[in-house]
């Protein structure tokens, strides 16, 4: 009975156990994602386009283009077409399939995806430094961090790519000390390296240089195998890639409007620019101040993208590094990963474009995990058994084991005020993205769906979509439609330059209309009638 009654009570503890952790788990989560729905206010018209693509699939398989199950989704149409990538997307189709569409569920799916990138840190901190308290600590500075938890709120295509570039991390440590890597773990890298090359357009340049980095790990014959093994099934997966670029060249159009790399100019001309614009990009004023400039990735007024607290955190983790683990081809990776995701960026002509730089902030947080294991260890070493012995009854090993207990009293002195300085930090920015986060309506659309209320209000049918000065607005009412359970038949999206027909309902994005009866101005948009 006896035997029965502990196996009891032991299933008791741990079912007890995981309801807590789950129970825990919800709830921060439900004040992360707190609000995401309506703050920021609106819905973007990137995030309109992808929500609306991802339902395109869930009912029929096919995005605005018609093809079925595409590698890439072409939005948008003519002069404003560009290409949004696919992992997004079909993840987002799969919850519509389940909870039809909605901007609580893109927006909740965004911020699950980096809340589950939180986990996925602290699980990897607690793993590589098997300290609970380690994991715990890198978990919350990862929920805490402002970068991370304002790319959860939008439904961009970045919203993904922390939780990817983390299993990537995973995959990687968890053969990193292993003499050969099995072809099941050669698969496991390339496919996370194919998910960081796929699901964001940095990613065909961060992909290929997190894949080029492995060469850190081939210290011996066996390990050069084991690379090579990576990087070949890695280019397999590389080939439909290749083979749609080459079919659809305009794929790269948009990062040839935003780099500087252009022909005319010379090697040392896009050198130095490389050089000045990555050196920006590190510039740790602009991230811990002020952070984006653009409104709509930081929230003006709240800090800067990543906290002080944190980044001090990360700098001893290089120090740790530097000092202890110079010859770890794990950490080195690390290093290496940090300063190859600031190139995406620095090749473009923004300064400090977050979403670009998604890659820096998960290797930052990689790095606090060895100063944190340094700063909680008791660093009690230098006496051998025989040694300890011999002086145990003196005033040697006493000294010694004070000189120990105040070190190791002030580093955890040291790690707790940093700690601290992180959780006043967190405090002030989550209290004024609350407060002045909805604020931000002119940079979200939220003036759009204003206008479009006024235009389906109106019985004419059907309601001309002109595109404009402010862009492909159009996929915002069929969205908005798709939303109300409105049939996208209603309206008519001219091509771009084509007027409406005299006494049609226009809805716009245009600056001004001419010979027109002005109905609406709401924000940059327009409502209008065209005369004869």
């Amino acid at each position: 009975m006896s035997v029965n009654w502990n196996l009891k009570t032991w299933r008791t503890y741990w079912l007890v156990r995981i309801f807590v952790v789950l129970a825990g788990i919800g709830v921060l989560f439900a004040f992360y994602s707190a609000n995401a729905d309506i703050n920021p206010p609106g819905f973007y018209v990137d995030e309109s386009a992808i929500s609306y693509n991802a339902y395109l699939v869930a009912q029929t398989g096919a995005g605005e283009s018609g093809v079925k199950f595409p590698l890439f989704f072409p939005v948008y149409t003519e002069v404003f077409t560009q290409y949004a990538n696919p992992t997004q997307i079909y993840l987002l189709a799969a919850v519509f399939k389940i909870f039809g569409p909605s901007i609580l569920a893109a927006r909740l799916t965004a911020s699950a995806s980096v809340f589950f990138a939180c986990i996925l840190l602290g699980l990897l901190a607690r793993r590589v430094t098997k300290n609970r308290s380690a994991g715990a600590i890198v978990f919350g500075l990862a929920l805490t961090a402002p970068w991370l938890f304002e790319i959860g709120r939008v439904v961009l295509e970045t919203f993904l790519y922390p939780a990817i570039v983390t299993t990537l991390l995973w995959s990687i440590f968890r053969v990193s000390k292993k003499s050969s890597w099995s072809y099941l773990d050669s698969i496991l890298i390339a496919a996370a390296l194919a998910l960081t090359t796929y699901s964001y357009t940095i990613g065909r340049a961060l992909g290929p240089l997190l894949a080029g980095g492995l060469i850190l790990f081939a210290i011996d014959k066996t390990r050069i195998v084991s690379v090579i093994k990576v990087w070949t099934i890695y280019l397999l997966t590389l080939i439909p890639l290749i083979v749609y670029l080459n079919q659809n060249p305009e794929l790269s159009l948009r990062f040839k409007t935003l780099t500087y790399l252009r022909p005319e100019n010379s090697f040392t001309e896009s050198a130095g620019e490389f050089i000045y614009r990555f050196t920006q990009d590190l510039n740790p004023l602009t991230m811990l101040l002020s952070g984006d400039i653009n409104p709509r990735h930081h929230l003006p007024g709240s800090g800067g993208s990543f906290l002080l607290g944190t980044f001090i955190l990360a700098l001893i983790g290089i120090g740790v590094i530097v000092i202890r683990h110079r010859r770890s081809s794990w950490w080195l990776y690390i290093i290496f990963g940090l300063l190859a995701s600031l190139v995406p960026g620095a090749l473009t002509v923004d300064e400090f474009h977050t979403l670009r730089m998604i890659g820096y902030p998960v290797f930052l947080l990689m790095l606090t995990i060895p100063a944190l294991e340094w700063l909680l260890a008791a660093d009690v070493q230098g006496l051998g058994s025989k040694d300890a012995k011999q002086v145990s009854a003196g005033t040697a090993a006493n000294d010694e084991r004070d000189r120990q207990d105040k070190w190791h009293f002030a580093k955890l002195a040291a790690c707790a005020s940093l700690l601290t300085v992180t959780a006043a930090q967190s405090v002030f920015f989550f209290f004024t993205y609350q407060r002045t986060g909805m604020n931000r309506g002119e940079y979200f659309d939220a003036a759009y769906q204003k206008a479009y209320k006024r235009a389906v209000g109106m019985t004419n049918r059907p309601i001309y979509l002109v595109d404009g000065y402010w862009g492909p607005a159009y996929v915002h009412a069929y969205w908005y439609a798709t939303l109300e359970g409105r049939g996208t038949d209603e309206f008519v999206h001219p091509a771009y330059g084509e007027a409406a027909p005299a006494g049609s309902i226009v809805l716009s994005s245009e600056r001004s209309c001419t010979q027109c009866l002005l109905l609406s101005r709401e924000g940059e948009y327009i409502v209008y009638m065209p005369l004869e």
